[in-house]
């Protein structure tokens, strides 16, 4: 299956994404939108982002800088979002790591109509897990995505997206995308990608732009946007020189993001839909 047309999609349609992200990422989260085709708006004041959430295509929520106003912002923009069918993508950064971020991806996951939850294994189990909510799952003892376990991970991801009646992604070496039905598998990508601040936050960013260029399949849009965001990971790292480290290799991310057509990301595409 051609992925071409999703990524044509957003280069012509030049959607803009309302980030509330990272501080550590915001900017990289920015570059990346502009070199997919898209365009990101950054703001985390309330005041401001309910009236930017009404200019925008969709809205990226990431957790990975939370303070009172920040947290705030999320839930009136997200409503915001809600009340015009906007779609949200929910990326519960460090979600387990504190009370608060738990606490705050819970209450995200429950009180807002979210399209897309995008993080790693670890951050999706602490979201199954619940907080009294009705979509909570029993959850795997894995915090990693392996061939031995993937059968086992891909049922509990599968389940968890049905539950939460959207599209669930996780990243890792492998990366794992369910709808509850469909279930796609992408091998794309460089461990490298894992050496970037932000990475998954930049990931999270493109993948809410596919989303918005791409409303008839949400998820073969994520899974463009996963594959994608791999083959630039993959070409970063074969352009990277000998003496380059992890600060040339972002940069290179950004370019390969900027460079990719949709020739270049069927003929280099690693997944499998089941």
């Amino acid at each position: 299956m051609s992925l071409k047309l999703y990524l044509d999609n957003v280069r012509r349609i030049r959607p803009t994404v309302h980030c509330i992200t990272s501080a550590v990422s915001a900017n990289d989260c920015a570059n990346a939108l502009i070199a997919c085709g898209a365009r990101g708006i950054m703001s985390d004041q309330a005041e401001d982002a309910v009236d930017i959430t009404a200019h925008c295509g969709g809205l990226n929520i990431s957790i990975g800088t939370l303070y009172a106003q920040s947290i705030k912002a999320m839930f009136e923009a997200g409503d915001r979002a809600g009340e015009l069918g906007r779609p949200i993508l929910l990326d519960p950064l460090g979600a387990g790591t504190s009370a608060l971020r738990t606490k705050t991806a819970h209450r995200l996951a429950e009180d807002l109509p979210l399209t897309v939850i995008r993080g790693n294994l670890k951050e999706i189990k602490i979201l199954a897990s619940g907080s009294g909510s009705a979509h909570a799952v029993p959850v795997i003892d894995d915090d990693h995505i392996t061939k031995e376990n993937l059968a086992s991970v891909s049922a509990f991801i599968k389940q968890f997206a049905e539950a939460s009646q959207c599209v669930v992604a996780v990243s890792g070496e492998t990366d794992i995308i369910s709808d509850g039905n469909r279930l796609a598998v992408v091998q794309s990508g460089d461990p490298m990608m894992s050496d970037i601040a932000g990475c998954g936050s930049m990931v999270s960013a493109v993948t809410t732009a596919f989303v918005i260029a791409n409303p008839e399949d949400i998820f073969m849009a994520v899974t463009a946007a996963f594959t994608a965001c791999g083959v630039c990971g993959e070409i970063a790292k074969n352009h990277l020189r000998p003496e380059e480290g992890n600060a040339s290799f972002r940069n290179r991310l950004i370019d390969a993001i900027y460079h990719l057509n949709g020739e270049i990301l069927d003929k280099n595409a690693r997944y499998e839909i089941l």
